[in-house]
Protein backbone atom coordinates (compact mmCIF):
# COMPACT_ATOMS: atom_id res chain seq x y z
CA UNK A 1 0.00 0.00 0.00
CA UNK A 2 1.64 3.46 -1.11
CA UNK A 3 1.58 5.87 1.44
CA UNK A 4 0.55 9.31 1.10
CA UNK A 5 3.30 12.36 1.95
CA UNK A 6 1.34 13.53 4.26
CA UNK A 7 1.10 10.01 6.44
CA UNK A 8 4.72 9.59 5.65
CA UNK A 9 6.45 12.68 5.84
CA UNK A 10 3.88 15.77 7.24
CA UNK A 11 2.90 13.70 10.14
CA UNK A 12 6.03 13.20 11.59
CA UNK A 13 7.23 16.66 11.17
CA UNK A 14 4.30 17.19 13.74
CA UNK A 15 5.68 14.82 15.94
CA UNK A 16 9.20 16.36 15.75
CA UNK A 17 7.61 19.64 16.30
CA UNK A 18 4.96 18.73 19.22
CA UNK A 19 8.26 16.77 21.15
CA UNK A 20 10.01 20.63 21.24
CA UNK A 21 6.44 21.41 23.41
CA UNK A 22 6.48 18.37 24.95
CA UNK A 23 10.15 19.06 26.12
CA UNK A 24 9.86 22.61 27.16
CA UNK A 25 6.38 21.56 29.34
CA UNK A 26 8.35 18.57 30.84
CA UNK A 27 11.62 20.62 31.37
CA UNK A 28 9.23 24.10 33.15
CA UNK A 29 7.14 21.37 35.05
CA UNK A 30 10.68 19.77 36.47
CA UNK A 31 12.42 23.47 37.05
CA UNK A 32 8.68 24.04 39.49
CA UNK A 33 8.76 20.91 41.15
CA UNK A 34 12.19 21.26 42.03
CA UNK A 35 11.73 24.75 43.06
CA UNK A 36 14.19 25.72 40.40
CA UNK A 37 12.24 28.05 38.53
CA UNK A 38 14.53 30.72 38.74
CA UNK A 39 17.14 28.79 36.72
CA UNK A 40 14.28 29.36 33.31
CA UNK A 41 14.90 33.11 33.68
CA UNK A 42 18.66 32.67 32.59
CA UNK A 43 18.02 29.69 30.00
CA UNK A 44 17.76 32.59 27.45
CA UNK A 45 21.17 33.39 27.20
CA UNK A 46 22.65 29.77 26.22
CA UNK A 47 19.48 29.31 23.95
CA UNK A 48 20.24 32.90 22.23
CA UNK A 49 23.67 31.76 21.79
CA UNK A 50 22.75 28.11 20.66
CA UNK A 51 21.11 29.77 18.00
CA UNK A 52 23.49 31.96 17.13
CA UNK A 53 26.29 29.13 16.87
CA UNK A 54 23.35 27.05 14.69
CA UNK A 55 24.19 30.38 11.74
CA UNK A 56 27.52 29.07 10.87
CA UNK A 57 25.41 26.41 8.34
CA UNK A 58 23.70 29.64 7.15
CA UNK A 59 27.37 31.74 6.48
CA UNK A 60 29.13 28.81 5.01
CA UNK A 61 26.20 28.18 2.57
CA UNK A 62 26.60 31.45 1.06
CA UNK A 63 29.86 31.46 1.23
CA UNK A 64 30.72 33.85 3.90
CA UNK A 65 33.30 31.27 5.85
CA UNK A 66 35.03 28.81 4.52
CA UNK A 67 35.09 25.72 7.45
CA UNK A 68 33.20 23.18 7.84
CA UNK A 69 31.36 20.71 5.86
CA UNK A 70 27.73 21.67 4.81
CA UNK A 71 26.27 18.22 5.55
CA UNK A 72 27.94 18.54 9.53
CA UNK A 73 27.10 22.22 9.76
CA UNK A 74 23.30 21.73 8.29
CA UNK A 75 22.83 18.83 10.90
CA UNK A 76 24.58 21.00 13.62
CA UNK A 77 22.32 23.64 12.63
CA UNK A 78 19.38 21.63 13.30
CA UNK A 79 20.52 20.54 16.71
CA UNK A 80 21.25 23.78 17.90
CA UNK A 81 18.43 25.58 16.89
CA UNK A 82 15.78 22.69 18.51
CA UNK A 83 18.36 22.73 21.85
CA UNK A 84 18.29 26.47 21.93
CA UNK A 85 14.71 26.89 21.30
CA UNK A 86 14.04 24.44 23.89
CA UNK A 87 15.80 26.25 26.30
CA UNK A 88 14.35 29.87 25.17
CA UNK A 89 11.00 28.21 24.86
CA UNK A 90 11.24 26.98 28.70
CA UNK A 91 12.79 30.82 29.37
CA UNK A 92 9.53 31.95 28.48
CA UNK A 93 7.26 29.79 30.02
CA UNK A 94 4.14 31.27 30.74
CA UNK A 95 5.75 34.37 32.30
CA UNK A 96 5.60 36.68 29.59
CA UNK A 97 3.54 39.43 30.64
CA UNK A 98 4.69 42.14 28.13
CA UNK A 99 4.04 42.31 23.95
CA UNK A 100 7.68 42.16 22.49
CA UNK A 101 8.74 38.93 24.17
CA UNK A 102 5.87 37.32 23.22
CA UNK A 103 6.41 38.83 19.57
CA UNK A 104 9.50 37.02 19.57
CA UNK A 105 8.41 34.17 21.06
CA UNK A 106 5.93 33.33 18.21
CA UNK A 107 8.92 34.64 15.33
CA UNK A 108 10.80 32.33 16.72
CA UNK A 109 8.31 28.77 16.03
CA UNK A 110 7.54 30.51 13.24
CA UNK A 111 10.71 30.24 12.12
CA UNK A 112 11.58 26.98 13.73
CA UNK A 113 8.68 25.95 11.76
CA UNK A 114 9.49 26.81 8.59
CA UNK A 115 13.28 25.91 9.10
CA UNK A 116 12.00 22.38 9.55
CA UNK A 117 9.50 22.31 6.77
CA UNK A 118 12.55 22.82 4.40
CA UNK A 119 14.83 20.27 6.24
CA UNK A 120 12.50 17.72 6.93
CA UNK A 121 9.44 17.95 4.49
CA UNK A 122 10.55 19.72 1.51
CA UNK A 123 13.58 17.08 0.05
CA UNK A 124 11.74 14.09 1.25
CA UNK A 125 8.67 15.01 -0.30
CA UNK A 126 10.13 15.59 -3.41
CA UNK A 127 11.89 12.57 -3.86
CA UNK A 128 8.64 10.43 -3.10
CA UNK A 129 6.70 11.81 -5.48
CA UNK A 130 9.64 11.66 -8.25
CA UNK A 131 9.55 7.93 -6.76
CA UNK A 132 5.80 7.98 -7.02
CA UNK A 133 5.49 9.39 -10.83
CA UNK A 134 8.24 7.06 -11.58
CA UNK A 135 6.09 4.03 -10.01
CA UNK A 136 2.99 4.93 -11.95
CA UNK A 137 5.13 5.31 -15.38
CA UNK A 138 6.92 1.81 -15.00
CA UNK A 139 3.31 0.68 -14.37
CA UNK A 140 2.31 1.90 -17.84
CA UNK A 141 0.32 3.90 -17.14
CA UNK A 142 -0.35 6.86 -19.04
CA UNK A 143 0.34 10.88 -18.23
CA UNK A 144 -3.01 11.74 -17.53
CA UNK A 145 -3.42 8.90 -15.09
CA UNK A 146 -0.09 9.49 -13.56
CA UNK A 147 -0.77 12.92 -12.79
CA UNK A 148 -4.51 12.13 -11.49
CA UNK A 149 -2.33 9.34 -9.03
CA UNK A 150 -0.51 12.62 -7.36
CA UNK A 151 -2.05 15.18 -7.69
CA UNK A 152 -2.57 15.54 -4.02
CA UNK A 153 1.11 15.14 -2.97
CA UNK A 154 2.30 17.70 -5.89
CA UNK A 155 -0.41 20.19 -4.31
CA UNK A 156 1.11 19.47 -1.16
CA UNK A 157 5.16 20.06 -2.48
CA UNK A 158 4.02 22.78 -3.96
CA UNK A 159 2.75 23.86 -1.43
CA UNK A 160 5.80 23.12 0.75
CA UNK A 161 8.23 25.28 -1.93
CA UNK A 162 6.68 28.40 -0.38
CA UNK A 163 9.22 27.83 2.71
CA UNK A 164 12.08 30.12 1.80
CA UNK A 165 9.86 32.73 1.10
CA UNK A 166 8.89 32.96 4.68
CA UNK A 167 12.09 31.49 6.48
CA UNK A 168 14.36 33.98 5.73
CA UNK A 169 11.84 36.96 6.16
CA UNK A 170 10.46 35.70 9.95
CA UNK A 171 13.84 34.73 10.62
CA UNK A 172 14.77 38.21 10.11
CA UNK A 173 12.07 39.35 12.03
CA UNK A 174 12.42 37.03 14.91
CA UNK A 175 16.11 38.06 14.71
CA UNK A 176 15.25 42.22 15.57
CA UNK A 177 12.71 41.23 18.04
CA UNK A 178 14.64 38.67 19.83
CA UNK A 179 16.86 41.97 20.13
CA UNK A 180 14.70 44.47 20.81
CA UNK A 181 13.90 42.37 24.05
CA UNK A 182 17.54 41.59 24.88
CA UNK A 183 18.24 45.79 24.64
CA UNK A 184 14.65 46.02 26.70
CA UNK A 185 16.24 43.66 29.06
CA UNK A 186 19.35 45.71 29.38
CA UNK A 187 17.32 48.75 29.62
CA UNK A 188 14.71 48.26 31.82
CA UNK A 189 16.41 45.13 34.01
CA UNK A 190 16.68 46.80 37.53
CA UNK A 191 20.54 46.32 38.38
CA UNK A 192 21.62 46.17 41.50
Amino acid sequence: MKRSILRKDVIPFLALFGSLLVATAVADALLHLLDLVWIGRYLGIPGTILILLSFFYSMRKRKLIRFGEPKKLLRLHEVLTWLGALMILVHAGIHVYTLLPWLALIAMLITLASGMTGQYLLDRSRRDLSAKRTACAADGASSQTVDQDVFWDAVTVDLMKQWRSVHFPITLAFGVLGLAHILSIFLFWQWK
